[in-house]
């Protein structure tokens, strides 16, 4: 991995700290989670391509967040005792993060200029719904909601972002995770 993405740290949920760097070689899926979220029984499906495609070099990383809703209140051992528990998560959790607004962790500020616009689900209305509720806050480029994907190359480039509702085992992420490990 060459790219300035990869030199950015964080916090794994055992306290240490990391890099893209560490999972250099391997495709990545990044996406922030939250245990109680309407889009949480998404880490099915994380964990299942994780399952499905770690020893062809890919990974999944979730980086747990609480701007949205204050749906993921937990602490970081909550987090994972919840993930491991409720989802059988195997896939590497980091600690919690900011992904959006004041406090905004360097990853996802690098994640979103890198790629500014998510691919939307086909039909989807997760948007519309948000803004109903008076829930869709900040611009365009910002994270819209939990769940939100971000697919990185071996090389560390943003390759594609997935809106929250596209789901991990869609066509549309499947291709993108395919095509990164033929």
């Amino acid at each position: 991995m060459t790219s300035n993405l990869t030199n950015i740290e964080f916090k794994l949920a055992d306290g240490k700290i990391a890099t893209l760097k560490d999972f250099s070689g391997k495709a990545v899926l990044i996406v922030n989670v939250a245990s109680e979220c309407g889009l949480t029984p998404q880490y099915e499906g994380l964990e299942a391509i994780f399952e499905k495609y770690q020893d062809k070099g890919f990974t999944v990383l979730g980086f747990p967040a609480n701007e949205f809703g204050a749906q993921e209140p937990g602490s970081n051992e909550e987090i994972q005792a919840f993930c491991r528990g409720t989802f059988g998560v195997k896939f590497p959790v980091a600690q919690k993060i900011v992904v959006k607004g004041n406090g905004i962790h360097p990853l996802y500020q690098a994640l979103i200029s890198a790629k500014p616009e998510a691919i939307q689900k086909a039909g989807g209305d997760l948007k519309d719904v948000l803004k109903k509720h008076n829930l869709l806050s900040g611009t365009e480029v910002e994270i819209m909601w939990n769940f939100e994907k971000f697919i990185i190359d071996k090389n560390g480039d943003v390759i594609a972002r997935f809106a929250p509702d596209v789901e991990p085992t869609s066509n549309d992420v499947i291709t993108a995770i395919e095509k990164l490990l033929n």
